[in-house]
């Protein structure tokens, strides 16, 4: 039987329950019913339960959802998702910085900082963190260095801790030849379509066309995967977002935002406006957020004018200060400054965020990322191997700080040769003409998109 991840009406009302206790919702009376009901509790990990619903439950779990869904939140105020309420909300937002021109260097040491991250982290995604300190341990490979392998790791550890099904045969050590495919690196190419296409004026709508036309369903996870479905169901953005999506705050903005900072070199307001544009499709408020702040920092980042503090400290002023994202990456911050071992750092993020939020959740994962660039200091190495070290969404997060720190970097031959030469400049994708592109040329095609109205 096929059971499709991330759809399922049962699945979803697990996570909305603590969706809904995370955004100033009261969710307790609706939570009682559902478990009265014999309600299961969302999948831990995978998209999908194991066994089909009852039909009553799958018809009560639609009911609590819309029901879930009416209820009034207590941070509305403080997190809107509505743009011109999100600036009224930042009292620093940005102007133009730096020089407003990058290079297609830079581009392409982007682009490959963005597959490396992605790549060291695709083996061990999902796994809990003390798998991952453990299986890297076990190789010589900690505090992390370079990419993960299965060689040397005793069977029994393997056993209780296996890699990632789908990501160990193409991104263990000895298994990788080029770049594989992933949605880390499909949304940049469908974000470049976009703006090949629609230019900066694109609308939430345009993207909503390129996705229908270029991105296959089955590409699509939580909540791009639940805005597909509503809009196959007829409904239009933003209402795309927010219709029975419980995974509305999770990573997927956030990982489609770079195409929007590379192209806006010294202009974060742009490029987070961009992000916006792009992020209400699928996502609300704090998933926009951490879409917006990426890509605020990547505008930054792209001049070559500023250090990785001044680009994050940019990337924050898109960001309502009294939201839970805001806070969460200034905690991360200090907490980067604080500590000199970063293990320290990512226990202290664990104990505040991973019994609340799912592993996939934006505000721990962008905290993350955060601490991970300024405890490296903007370094590459240090960046991309602390935020895989740190848990969590491992591949998004190796990717958003390999960005980052591959356009601090500004060249391709700044990235050491141990990551880079796996990739032998080739990149598997499913996205249009894309497939065994090189990431020279994916520079230039984006370079052009930096001096297109």
């Amino acid at each position: 039987m096929l059971r499709l991840t991330w759809v399922q009406p049962e699945d979803l009302l697990g996570h909305e329950l603590r969706q809904a206790a995370q955004d100033g919702r009261e969710p307790k009376a609706v939570a009682a019913r559902w478990r009265a009901a014999g309600g299961p509790e969302a999948p831990a990990t995978a998209g999908a339960s194991p066994t089909p619903a009852s039909r009553y439950l799958r018809r009560l779990a639609e009911d609590l959802l819309d029901e879930l869904a009416d209820l009034p939140s207590a941070l509305a105020d403080d997190e809107p998702t509505d743009l011109g309420r999100i600036r009224s909300a930042c009292p620093d937002w940005p102007e133009p910085v730096g020089t407003t021109a990058t290079t297609p260097h830079a581009l392409e040491a982007a682009w490959l900082g963005r597959s490396t991250g992605c790549l060291l982290g695709k083996p061990v995604e999902k796994l809990p963190l003390d798998a991952i300190r453990r299986l890297a341990r076990s190789t010589g490979n900690w505090p992390l260095t370079t990419y993960f392998t299965a060689r040397g790791v005793p069977e029994e550890l393997l056993e209780r801790h296996p890699w990632n099904r789908r990501s160990a045969p193409t991104s263990l050590a000895e298994n990788i030849d080029g770049m594989p495919e992933d949605d880390d690196l499909n949304y940049p190419l469908i974000n470049l379509v976009l703006l090949q296409r629609h230019g900066r004026a694109f609308t939430t709508t345009d993207v909503a066309r390129t996705w229908l036309d270029e991105l296959p369903a089955g590409r699509t996870f939580t909540a791009e995967r639940i805005a597909y479905r509503n809009l196959l169901s007829g409904l239009e953005p933003p209402h795309t977002a927010r219709f029975r999506n419980p995974f509305r705050e999770w990573i997927g903005a956030l990982i489609r935002a770079d195409v929007h900072g590379w192209t806006n070199p010294g202009h974060p307001a742009a490029a987070a406006e961009q992000a916006h544009r792009d992020a209400t499709l699928t996502h609300t408020a704090n998933g926009v957020y951490a879409a917006m702040f990426t890509a605020a920092t990547l505008a930054t980042a792209a001049t070559g004018d500023h250090d990785v503090h001044a680009c994050l400290r940019t990337g924050l002023t898109v960001v309502p200060p009294r939201s839970r994202l805001a806070r969460a990456v200034r905690h991360a911050v200090q907490l980067a400054h604080e500590h000199a071992d970063f293990d320290s750092v990512v226990d202290a993020l664990h104990a505040t965020h991973a019994a609340t939020h799912h592993w996939v959740h934006a505000v721990p994962n962008t905290a993350l990322i955060a601490a991970a660039l300024t405890h490296a200091n903007g370094d590459f190495d240090g960046s991309v191997c602390r935020a895989v070290s740190g848990g969590w969404d491992t591949d998004s997060n190796g990717a958003t700080a390999g960005s980052v720190a591959g356009l601090l970097a500004g060249h391709p031959t700044a990235l050491p040769d141990r990551w880079t030469a796996p990739l032998k400049n080739r990149l598997a994708t499913s996205v249009g003409d894309f497939d065994g592109i090189g990431f020279d040329t994916l520079a230039h095609l984006t370079h052009r998109e930096t001096h297109r109205p």
